[in-house]
């Protein structure tokens, strides 16, 4: 078998093991994306289980200087084609889809803002926040989707994601207190008489 057939089973291997992760974690996000076409199905899976991972590292129990290392860790796995199967399948859908490498970044630099406890005391600082954790994830997908007009969907793309994450902290403000965040501004609290958060 030349090296070539073995590099391309490799990543069909790492596409798979995204694509199972994508079904066993996020079954309803893994059947609507089934329709589309096989490679940009599985760059969906690529980016999907690269948020998951990044995302399980800010939700987990490790102490926050053992998040900040994976974290670290992450990034630095971006500087190169190889390393785990994620990276694998992650390198080949950059590769195929330009995916937006400051995208990627940004989703790291967000969830970074969480393990350090970062507070918000305008709702500028939170879209700070938001465009990293959740605008990334909607010019990710847009590189993949693709659109007659980047330069004017990229904006909306991003957007988008922001407007999600707002809805999730919304939706979330008693489960994040309980794990320690206040995603509300701090302006915006004092402004309604919600100072103390209980």
């Amino acid at each position: 078998m030349s090296a070539t057939v073995t590099d391309e089973q490799a990543v069909l291997d790492a596409y798979r093991a995204c694509e199972a992760l994508t079904r066993d974690r996020a079954a309803n996000f893994y059947y609507g994306i089934r329709l589309l076409p096989g490679p940009k199905r599985r760059a969906m899976c690529a980016v999907y289980a690269f948020a998951r991972q990044i995302d399980d590292v800010g939700d987990g129990s490790e102490p926050p200087a053992r998040k900040q290392e994976l974290l670290s860790a992450a990034r630095a796995e971006l500087q190169s084609e190889n390393g785990s199967q994620l990276r694998l399948a992650l390198a080949d859908a950059e590769r195929r889809f330009a995916l937006p490498r400051d995208a990627l970044d940004d989703l790291i630099a967000g969830v970074e803002m969480d393990v350090r406890g970062d507070t918000y005391e305008t709702f500028d600082e939170l879209v700070v926040y938001c465009r990293r954790v959740a605008g990334s994830i909607g010019r990710l997908c847009l590189a993949i989707f693709g659109a007659s007009d980047m330069a004017a969907a990229v904006p909306l793309a991003d957007d988008l994601g922001v407007a999600m994450q707002l809805t999730n902290i919304l939706r979330d403000v008693r489960e994040d207190l309980d794990r320690g965040r206040v995603y509300l501004p701090a302006e915006d609290r004092r402004r309604f008489g919600c100072e103390n958060l209980q």
